[in-house]
């Protein structure tokens, strides 16, 4: 079952993300105020919106070469996500799916790095006064992406395993 994997898992996936996250990301810009937040789930869940200049837990906000250093970052991910997803098999769908979505994630917030100099959140997991970091769409598909592929590296060890081995 070798061959190319499918380009249009990578098209279709990684565009509705990126449409998702991005009209999420303006709908929070025009309709809220900055720090605005609005409670979903009582003492779990607001829209809270926010602008995080620097990466997870607000990580290298106060650096000078923080966007510089964000950007690169982002766009090395994008070249390795791409020379990955050519090399899978046409059947590792959920490594193709996986990689699409950490693609969309990578590429929205990098939007946001290059057209606003930080990246909008506004997705507010809490308990009481303990807070997650705030995230958006992009980050969750990263997160859910990465989940996937690490299932489906578990499977490929397991049809790995599977396979029986010639002689030795």
């Amino acid at each position: 079952m070798a061959g190319k994997p499918n380009y249009l898992i990578l098209l279709v996936s990684t565009t509705i993300i990126l449409i998702i996250d991005q009209l999420s990301k303006v709908f929070i810009d025009r309709a809220m105020d900055l720090h605005q937040s609005i409670p979903v789930i009582p003492n779990f869940f607001s829209i809270t919106y926010i602008r995080n200049k620097g990466a997870a837990f607000g990580f290298l906000a106060n650096t000078s070469y923080r966007l510089p250093f964000f950007i690169f970052i982002s766009i090395v991910a994008v070249i390795v996500i791409l020379v990955a997803y050519s090399k899978l098999r046409k059947d590792q769908k959920l490594a193709m799916l996986s990689l699409s979505m950490i693609l969309a994630g990578a590429v929205g917030n990098l939007i946001d790095r290059i057209r606003l100099g930080e990246v909008i959140d506004f997705l507010d997991v809490y308990w009481g006064n303990y807070h997650w970091p705030a995230f958006n769409i992009a980050d969750s598909a990263i997160c859910v992406g990465v989940f996937f592929l690490a299932l489906d590296m578990l499977r490929e060890e397991r049809r790995l395993k599977a396979q029986p081995h010639g002689p030795s």
